[in-house]
């Protein structure tokens, strides 16, 4: 379990998570600094047709794993999501079954630290975090970040496709080779 007093060095990790209609195209962005302020990691990622809830987490297990995989020992988490802050803190149960597991995730990672904190700060201290998390989500649906070429009119965004080999068992089409991200948009196209 970590310990309460901070140490003499910890990491500082600011994340973020959304979700556009919430459910609808989430990401996550993690801005991970060391004391001074100097950046040490930019994390974010595309998860696909999730609830900002969901980002938020996995904002938080991006972090963490960053910092366990490096061998860092104290982190301290500010995100602007109140609820997972309370959840992680015990003061609010997680009741929801799709983030019992992300929780679970998030609370093993913890224990490999000798220091942990987290808090709660609002939306304009997170703005970097928040920033990686609106691009993660950009990218993920072809969409331009929206302060690219201000008054250029936006063109039509290309979307990268990419091709998949499966087969049709029971109905469902079973991938041979790779995963598709959660929520992705696909058109099948039947080969004898």
């Amino acid at each position: 379990m970590p310990q309460h007093t901070p140490p003499q060095h910890y990491l500082v990790a600011h994340i973020d998570g959304g979700a556009r209609g919430n459910p609808g195209p989430s990401g996550y962005g993690v801005v991970i600094q060391d004391q001074s302020g100097k950046k040490v990691a930019a994390l974010s990622d595309y998860l696909g047709h999730q609830t900002n809830n969901f980002a938020e987490y996995q904002g938080l297990i991006a972090a963490l794993e960053y910092v366990v995989k490096h061998s860092h020992k104290a982190l301290k988490v500010v995100s602007d999501s109140e609820l997972m802050v309370r959840q992680i803190k015990g003061i609010y149960k997680v009741k929801n079954a799709a983030l019992q597991d992300l929780h679970a995730r998030a609370k093993e990672l913890i224990a490999h630290l000798d220091w942990f904190s987290i808090g709660h700060v609002l939306r304009g201290h997170n703005q970097e975090a928040d920033r990686l998390a609106n691009e993660a989500m950009d990218k993920g649906t072809g969409r331009r970040p929206e302060n690219v070429g201000a008054g250029v009119p936006a063109r039509a965004a290309v979307v990268k496709t990419q091709e998949f080999n499966g087969i049709v068992r029971d109905g469902k089409i079973e991938l041979l080779d790779g995963q598709l991200p959660e929520g992705s948009r696909v058109q099948v196209r039947v080969k004898p």
